[in-house]
């Protein structure tokens, strides 16, 4: 607080009101990461915002221009930590697109299990903390039982959790394992009754519904004029889905709607990343019918056959020369990277998350650009609060599921 709100009476008798400058941030709870929002308030009411993206600087695009291929993946974690496999998944598919390389049909649909599973946990954690700044924090401890049993699955998949560095170029380190199977199917048999449960909780709540609706909402145009995608572009009315507008991982062999919400407020968010969950969970049922179809040696495939850039066995790494060579030459950027300029997009946990990378023939990317949906998200927060309430401006923050990681790069 660097100004006491007072009234100040004029010679002429008018009353001259004075406002309050408050720093929400950085070093506050209520800010979901390193953010200072700088606010111009007349008592609760927010008069003017002024946001500074973030404290973090590590620094992404310039140390992969240092870095191998391989090496960018764990970079690609820290962007969006809320679902991180989606990150990896996109910077493998734009490395494959550089490199012309084609993935079967089995690892795309391994891939597709993962990143629903990486986007459901993305939006139990948005809702959830939604619903903890309306003060419901019951919901919150719920349904983060859940999001526990994902990570699991990353764990028995790739020994990872939270940044999980999981999959290579070409497709994935190993094949699912039977326990990973088994984690996966209890996940789908149990996890709709709590979701159900979750949505009972606030989605009719008095208190919940009454302080969502209405805050901070913003129209159809002005999010298009900002660049918003993903569930904030969605809430407010317009259906566009980079999974379905440009397919990737073989998203075109699945059925599922894009739900849209209308005015854009902190509640339509909250309502479309609900949807969206159920739409993944559907996803994930889809993706796992379609590789029990696959028989044979079809159903041990989980990479492409692709040696310059996909690692060998760890095996025989240990006992054949060549392995031995193969793996050192890719880990240590020796093989050969085409020249060339390539852009790639997934339909990341926030939105259109986005590689575009140069290539000069090097080891390494002469130049890479993330497109984080956070970094353009923010900018719009000091549009959305105006003349809200301070408990408003919370919520707002919330509801756009800004992620720390993805503001500076």
């Amino acid at each position: 607080m660097q100004e006491h709100q007072h009234n100040i009476k004029l010679p002429d008798g008018s009353i001259e009101r004075q406002t309050t400058t408050l720093n929400l941030g950085p070093t506050h709870p209520a800010t979901h990461g390193v953010f200072q929002n700088i606010l111009e308030m007349d008592g609760e009411r927010v008069v003017s915002a002024e946001s500074t993206v973030g404290y973090i600087h590590r620094a992404f695009e310039k140390l992969a221009e240092r870095r191998p291929l391989y090496q960018i993946t764990p970079l690609t974690d820290r962007l969006n930590y809320c679902s991180s496999p989606i990150n990896n998944m996109g910077w493998h598919m734009t490395c494959e697109k550089l490199l012309g390389v084609v993935t079967p049909k089995r690892v795309d649909y391994m891939r597709v299990i993962i990143m629903e599973l990486a986007r459901i946990a993305d939006h139990v954690i948005c809702n959830s903390v939604i619903g903890v700044d309306a003060g419901a924090l019951s919901v919150f401890l719920y349904v983060m039982q859940y999001r526990e049993r994902i990570y699991e699955i990353y764990e028995e998949i790739c020994g990872s959790r939270l940044t999980t560095n999981i999959g290579r170029i070409g497709g994935f380190e190993r094949n699912f394992t039977p326990a990973a199977w088994s984690k996966l199917e209890s996940f789908l048999d149990e996890f709709p009754k709590v979701m159900k449960e979750f949505e009972n909780l606030l989605k009719r709540n008095r208190i919940f519904v009454e302080r969502c609706v209405g805050a901070g909402p913003i129209s159809a145009e002005r999010a298009l004029n900002y660049g918003f995608t993903g569930p904030n572009l969605r809430a407010a009315g317009v259906d566009y889905d980079v999974r379905v507008h440009t397919p990737y991982s073989s998203y075109e062999d699945f059925d599922f709607k894009i739900p849209v919400g209308t005015t854009g407020d902190v509640y339509d968010r909250w309502l479309v990343r609900n949807e969206e969950i159920w739409e993944s969970l559907s996803i994930v049922r889809q993706a796992y019918e379609k590789i029990q179809q696959f028989k044979g040696e079809e159903a041990e495939v989980f990479h492409a056959n692709v040696p310059e850039y996909y690692l060998p066995k760890k095996q025989d790494v240990y006992t054949k020369m060549e392995a031995l060579i193969w793996h050192f030459k890719i880990i240590m950027g020796e093989t050969a990277i085409p020249a060339g300029e390539v852009y790639h997009s997934v339909e990341g946990g926030n939105g259109e998350l986005g590689f575009y990378m140069i290539s000069d023939g090097g080891r390494s990317p002469y130049r890479l650009h993330f497109r984080r949906p956070c970094f353009i998200y923010y900018q719009a927060y000091p549009e959305l609060v105006k003349d809200s309430m301070l408990a408003d401006a919370v919520l707002v923050l919330s509801s756009l599921n800004l992620i720390a990681g993805e503001m500076d790069a």
